[in-house]
């Protein structure tokens, strides 16, 4: 029986002096946890804090959709971008106004999904990027040094509004 006694004494004295170990192998696993979700928190946060102003298209680009613009899109929404009648403006206070709580994801789809109205979908999507490229031009949004990319995807995360600018109720 003494042998017993001095095998659990002996446990229980190997997981006092383990003890400290396994609290800090419980705290770094806690800190890593709780870090985790930081970390992809401010890598979603880089992401999502991308907007139209930080100049998301390139002036090619833009060249190239005012092109494609003018075959596939002027006939309904006019060569100066203000629509007529079914054709709604897309241009100015309208566009704007528009598109101010969405992102370039949502203007990339139901463009692509929409227009032209009487064939949607029919154009390569590198092509629905140069018409919003254009577009963006056209509204005073700046030109960068990357085009925009054909995959909506990689446009849902811009946003139209200004860094700092809270949404509207």
């Amino acid at each position: 029986m003494s042998s017993i006694r001095t095998n659990e004494g002996y446990r229980r004295i190997s997981s006092l002096v383990l003890l400290p170990e396994r609290i800090a192998t419980a705290v770094v696993i806690g800190l890593v946890a709780a870090l985790i979700p930081v970390a992809a928190g401010r890598a979603a946060f880089a992401q999502e804090g991308k907007t139209v102003w930080d100049g998301v298209y390139t002036e090619e680009q833009a060249t190239r959709g005012k092109a494609a613009y003018r075959k596939d899109c002027a006939s309904c929404h006019m060569e100066d971008l203000r629509g007529e009648g079914y054709a709604a403006p897309l241009i100015a206070d309208a566009f704007t106004q528009r598109w101010q709580d969405g992102t370039l994801g949502d203007l990339f789809t139901s463009l692509k999904a929409t227009m032209p109205a009487d064939r949607p979908s029919v154009l390569e999507n590198e092509a629905y990027a140069d018409i919003v490229a254009y577009l963006l031009k056209m509204n005073d949004y700046p030109a960068g040094q990357q085009e925009l990319s054909k995959d909506p995807a990689d446009l849902r995360p811009i946003v139209f509004k200004k860094p700092g600018q809270a949404a509207k109720p």
